[in-house]
C-alpha cells in the first residue's frame, strides 16, 4: 500500500484494571460514533495528508468520488528503485556508445520488418502529417524495440512515487499523474491496469499521461485510442505529435559540416533550437557537406566519433525530435536510425 502510517491498538494492553478499562471501551464507542457520523461528509483514509490534500483538489476540479480515488491510492504502491532510478545520472557516455545501443543491425532489422508490416498505415501517417514513415519507425525502434519493450511498472505506482517523493520535478510529475486520472477516465481504463516506463511513459511510443491525451489519435478507427496494444495508434500519434511541435514536411532533419580552425563556441554555446541562418555560418567559415539554402535556419552541433570531432548543422527537424527526448544524441539516433532502415529497406526492395 503507498504509505499507508501504522496503526496502533489502544487496548492492546490490559493492564489498567477494570475501571479504567471501561472508561477506554466509552472512549473508543465515542470514537466509532463520531467516525460513523463523519463518513457520509468526506472519506476517511490512511493516506498522506498531501495526498489527500491531491485527491481533494480533483474532486473540486474535476468532479472525481472521493472515495474512489481515495481507494484507488491506497492501493498503489511506493516504489523506491524508482526514485533511484531517475536520481541516478546517466554515466559519462561517448557518442559512440550511445549509437551503438540503438543504431544496431537488430534494431534495423526489425525497422524494416515493421515498416512492411504496417506500410500502408505509415505512408497514410506520412501523407496527413508530413512526418517521414522511417522517422516514425525509428522512434518506436528506440523507444519501446517496435513495442516489445513498453515496460513493467504500473503506471499509478510510477507517478504517485514521483509526485509526491521526488521534490525536484514534483510539480512536473503531479500534473502528470492528474493527467494519468483523467485519461483513465476519458479511456475507460483501470488506473491500476495500465503499465509502462519507470517514469510513467506509456505504450509502444512511451507518450506521458498528458502527451497522450494532447497528441494520441485513434488511428486505426475502432473508436478508441489505445497506446499500449495497437501500433497503428502508435504510429498516428508519433506523426501528430511531431506535426503539431513544428514538423516541416519535405525539410532536412541534418546534415554534416566542415569548419577551419578557428573559434566554434559562439555556435555551439547556444541553444539546440535552429538560431543561424546558414549564411551566417558559411560566414564564419562553417560549411554544409550537402547543398542546404543560405536562408534556412540551423544549430551547430560537435559529436565526438572515435575520436574525432564532428560537425552537424540541426535544423527544424531536428529540434523538433529533440521535442520528444531533450537530448541531442537521441535525436540524432533516430536521423541514424532512420537513414538505416531507410536505406536497408530499399536495398531489399531492389534485390527481389
Amino acid at each position: 500500500m503507498f504509505l499507508r502510517p501504522a496503526v496502533t491498538n489502544p487496548i492492546k494492553h490490559n493492564t489498567f484494571g477494570h475501571s479504567r478499562n471501561r472508561l477506554t471501551l466509552f472512549i473508543l464507542t465515542s470514537l466509532v460514533t463520531h467516525h460513523t457520523s463523519c463518513m457520509a461528509e468526506q472519506p476517511v483514509s490512511g493516506l498522506r495528508l498531501e495526498i489527500r490534500s491531491f485527491v481533494t483538489d480533483m474532486v473540486s476540479r474535476h468532479g472525481y468520488d472521493a472515495h474512489e480515488l481515495e481507494d484507488a491510492f491506497i492501493q498503489t504502491n511506493f516504489r523506491p528503485e524508482i526514485l533511484k532510478l531517475i536520481s541516478t545520472p546517466a554515466s559519462a557516455i561517448s557518442w559512440d556508445e550511445y549509437r551503438k545501443r540503438f543504431v544496431n543491425m537488430q534494431r534495423i532489422k526489425g525497422g524494416v520488418d515493421f515498416w512492411n508490416k504496417y506500410a500502408a498505415d505509415l505512408e497514410r501517417a506520412r501523407k496527413i502529417y508530413g512526418v517521414p514513415e522511417e522517422i516514425i519507425v525509428a522512434i518506436i525502434g528506440i523507444e519501446t524495440s517496435y513495442g516489445s519493450s513498453t515496460g513493467n511498472y504500473r503506471v499509478m505506482d510510477a507517478l504517485t512515487t514521483l509526485a509526491f517523493d521526488f521534490p525536484r520535478r514534483a510539480d512536473y510529475f503531479r500534473e502528470e499523474l492528474e493527467n494519468y486520472l483523467l485519461l483513465a477516465r476519458e479511456q475507460k481504463f483501470g488506473l491500476l491496469d495500465i503499465k509502462g516506463s519507470y517514469a510513467g511513459a506509456i505504450g509502444v511510443p512511451q507518450f506521458m499521461p498528458g502527451s497522450y491525451r494532447r497528441y494520441a489519435v485513434d488511428f486505426n478507427n475502432d473508436g478508441k485510442i489505445d497506446l499500449s496494444r495497437s501500433a497503428v495508434d502508435a504510429i498516428g500519434s508519433i506523426g501528430n505529435y511531431l506535426k503539431e511541435y513544428g514538423w516541416e514536411a519535405g525539410k532536412p532533419v541534418a546534415i554534416r559540416a566542415r569548419a577551419g580552425s578557428q573559434n566554434l563556441q559562439e555556435f555551439l554555446d547556444t541553444d539546440i533550437k535552429p538560431l543561424h541562418s546558414v549564411w551566417k555560418l558559411r560566414q564564419a567559415g562553417i560549411t554544409p557537406l550537402d547543398p542546404v539554402a543560405d536562408d534556412t535556419l540551423s544549430a551547430l552541433l560537435e559529436l565526438n566519433s572515435q575520436g574525432k570531432r564532428q560537425l552537424w548543422l540541426g535544423f527544424k527537424n531536428f529540434y523538433v525530435i529533440t521535442r520528444y527526448n531533450r537530448s541531442t544524441f537521441y535525436a540524432m539516433s533516430v536521423f541514424e536510425l532512420a537513414r538505416a532502415i531507410h536505406t536497408a529497406r530499399s536495398s531489399y526492395s531492389a534485390d527481389r
